[in-house]
């Protein structure tokens, strides 16, 4: 199985999120980059298929020039092949990622290189679009689902498990297919320093993009507002012993 799984490079917020001063992207000028859950757990599925089926695993990104280091992040665990699209990731909408990802997925398989499967994370962890894989398997006339966890090869089709609103649930795909994955299904692998080694000395296939950028048509991102907090002083010593029962009765605490 040929498989090509598509990430991208995303701001390393652990703490308070920012947005530069046109809110139109995260602002990452003081923190690193990073794959996403999603993507990382896309990744690792990839690998796996790979392995299990004696195939190969491709990973792609649409972005800048510096996004070749998620690239190596991939290599780094498994992947044997990489593509990187050179295009502004804050000018590009939904659409246009999906087209850029399509005439990949459209040269490769011209010249012999057909992929049974294209993975994606289930969603971009800076912006939030859902889009990409579904317009994605519209421009190539291939079957989709997403919010996947776990992907098995079942015969000559896929067999796709997630969680649904009534439990689990599973798919049978036919192959080729697009698929998005959310974290939790398989648990990603990180490089180790061999892997790494190996992982720079891999050629990346450098690509212009194939088509002007119409954008997302996004006005602006929004932070959610900070949930305040708040804290009641019961008392202090064994006088504070009585409101402290009555707080136990209140909240339904029994002996």
């Amino acid at each position: 199985m040929r498989v090509l799984v598509c990430v991208k490079r995303v701001p390393d917020f652990s703490g308070e999120v920012l947005l530069r001063d046109d809110a139109q992207a995260a602002d990452a000028r003081f923190v690193g980059y990073t794959l996403s859950n999603h993507d990382l757990c896309a990744v690792e599925t990839a690998v796996q298929l790979a392995a299990a089926t004696g195939g190969e695993a491709t990973v792609l990104t649409v972005g800048e020039a510096e996004s070749v280091e998620q690239l190596r992040t991939a290599l780094g665990v498994g992947c044997t092949a990489a593509t990187l699209v050179e295009a502004d990731p804050v000018a590009l909408g939904p659409a246009d990622v999906a087209r850029e990802i399509a005439a990949v997925v459209r040269d490769h398989e011209a010249a012999a290189a057909a992929y049974d499967l294209v993975l994606l994370g289930n969603d971009a962890a800076d912006s939030g679009d859902f889009q990409v894989g579904i317009r994605l398997a519209h421009e190539l006339g291939r079957p989709v689902v997403t919010g996947i966890k776990t992907v098995a090869v079942d015969g000559d089709a896929l067999r796709l498990e997630g969680d649904g609103p009534e439990g689990r649930e599973t798919f049978r795909v036919p192959a080729p297919a697009v698929v998005t994955v959310l974290e939790g299904g398989v648990e990603p692998r990180y490089p180790t320093i061999t892997g790494r080694m190996k992982a720079k000395k891999v050629p990346v296939e450098m690509r212009a993009a194939a088509g002007a950028a119409t954008g997302s048509g996004r006005l602006r991102l929004t932070l959610p507002a900070v949930a305040g907090s708040s804290a009641t002083v019961l008392g202090e010593g064994p006088e504070a012993a009585g409101a402290v029962v009555d707080l136990f009765e209140q909240l339904g605490v029994t002996r």
